[in-house]
């Protein structure tokens, strides 16, 4: 049996088994079939969960006269989301803020789940930031077709030479799909380390020195959430552009 947090003991006990099921109805043997929902997919399903509660909330109590604390930072966020892609994507940058919004929120919240003691930041599991990229990639690429049609985003790969083309279209596959290794492996690896440092020091000295690496994990997670969000502002500008 895999070790696992208390959140993720009490769903393998109360899931377990129509967990498997869904599994195996997908062709995909799990590893531990008593225990299937590993720690990183518990971590974030709690902060999907948590996340809907909050629009929720937020959503309920939105005041134009009487705004509270909690309108005044989701408000704050989308502007400061909102003017970064509006330098970047251009004029039609409003129809990507609430992708982008809940991404950004998504990503930090992962990331400073493993502050809190008993959970982790299930973005130090390579599978959850590798989804977030894919979903990124998918995005853009959808955003780029919408925008310019199929035919014309494809001929972008080709390069501004027909007679280059054999030679541009596999570069610009190779570039593309590195760009979700690029975003798995900078989140997966910072988020990581930051886990991992935060343990070592709070298992060695648990009072006083870990508080430090817990302010470092804070500015951490805040920073690559912003790189990532940044980076698929600047995808978007390149699949959205239209060249005049």
């Amino acid at each position: 049996m895999p070790e696992q947090l208390w959140f993720t003991s009490i769903l393998n006990h109360l899931f377990a088994g129509p967990a498997t099921a869904l599994l195996r109805a997908l062709h995909v043997e799990p590893k531990y079939p008593q225990a299937p929902i590993t720690n990183s997919f518990s971590m974030e399903l709690l902060v999907f969960a948590f996340l809907i509660i909050l629009f929720f909330l937020v959503r309920s109590r939105l005041s134009v006269d009487n705004p509270g604390g909690l309108q005044h930072m989701f408000e704050g966020a989308n502007a400061f989301i909102s003017d970064q892609a509006h330098e970047i994507i251009g004029h039609d940058a409003g129809k990507f803020t609430a992708y982008l919004t809940t991404l950004g929120f998504f990503i930090l919240l992962c990331n400073l789940l493993g502050l809190v003691p008993g959970f982790e930041s299930p973005t130090g599991s390579p599978a959850v930031p590798l989804g977030c990229a894919v979903l990124t990639f998918v995005y853009y690429h959808a955003q780029g077709v919408r925008k310019q049609g199929l035919f014309h985003y494809l001929k972008h790969f080709a390069g501004p030479m027909p007679a280059l083309a054999p030679l541009m279209v596999p570069i610009e596959l190779v570039s593309h799909l590195a760009r979700m290794l690029s975003l798995t492996v900078r989140l997966y690896a910072n988020m990581f380390a930051g886990d991992l440092v935060t343990m070592v020091f709070f298992s060695l000295i648990p009072i006083g020195l870990p508080i430090i690496f817990m302010a470092l994990h804070l500015g951490v997670s805040i920073i690559q959430t912003y790189v990532f969000v940044l980076l698929a502002m600047i995808y978007l500008q390149g699949a959205v552009a239209v060249e005049h």
